[in-house]
């Protein structure tokens, strides 16, 4: 982990102990918490097919409704972490149970995205969601299967808390933005037939890199697992 991002996880987990040890005082278990952050998620994704439903392309309330929702579900997902060290209630199973209900997560997490965006018209932006989702699976399926086979491949950007943050920011920021200069803003160049920027893009060019950078970090994964696995297990000529 580098220093600034353990630095950051330092400064939130003074801020959330006293939370956690009250948890602990009411009995609250981690697993309880990793069932109520899928729960939340599920819940952003109601937000974002009701708003993809009733709403308009002038208007992206909803889509900053459920990057707030989003946080409070990553903010879960640290909670049951740390209450599970604190509390001496770390177990195998646990950490099976948070990894599936992440997973189960994020792409509940997407098609909620990919519901607003395709019927919202925002084709290609749908298409960036529908890669984003790809790459943030197999971003965790490669460090999973490598450690099967005894590899730590936990390298690479953009794993779940920056996928989180990232989705959740990009749509608090279009709604916040969206406000100011308006759902329906677009910006041409004589040259160009599409808009070169328009509201919704605050919004597409961070899940664009999302997909891309997803993507990378499951392919950079998978050549660190390689190496690793030939340097363990070298191939007999």
């Amino acid at each position: 982990m580098n220093p600034v991002k353990k630095s950051l996880q330092q400064l939130v987990y003074a801020i959330l102990n006293p939370f956690i040890k009250v948890l602990i005082k009411l009995g609250i278990t981690p697993n309880m918490i990793t069932f109520l952050g899928f729960i939340i998620t599920i819940a952003s994704t109601a937000v974002l097919i009701y708003g993809a439903e009733v709403g308009d392309r002038s208007n992206h309330k909803y889509l900053g409704y459920a990057g707030a929702i989003i946080l409070l579900a990553g903010a879960m997902d640290m909670i049951d972490g740390r209450l599970a060290r604190l509390s001496n209630q770390d177990h195998p199973f646990g950490a099976l149970y948070d990894s599936v209900l992440d997973r189960y997560s994020e792409l509940v997490m997407f098609f909620g995205f990919c519901y607003y965006t395709v019927t919202q018209d925002y084709f290609l932006t749908s298409i960036f969601c529908f890669i984003a989702m790809i790459g943030s699976v197999m971003v965790s399926y490669t460090r999973a299967r490598a450690e099967g086979l005894g590899v730590n491949a936990s390298v690479g950007i953009m794993q779940r808390p920056e996928r989180v943050v990232l989705v959740a920011v990009a749509s608090l920021m279009t709604y916040l933005i969206s406000s100011s200069i308006g759902g329906d803003y677009t910006y041409h160049v004589d040259w160009m037939d599409a808009p070169l920027f328009e509201t919704i893009s605050i919004f597409s060019w961070p899940i664009f890199i999302l997909a891309i950078a997803s993507n990378i970090t499951a392919l950079r994964r998978l050549y660190y697992s390689k190496a690793e696995l030939e340097r363990k297990h070298p191939i007999k000529k």
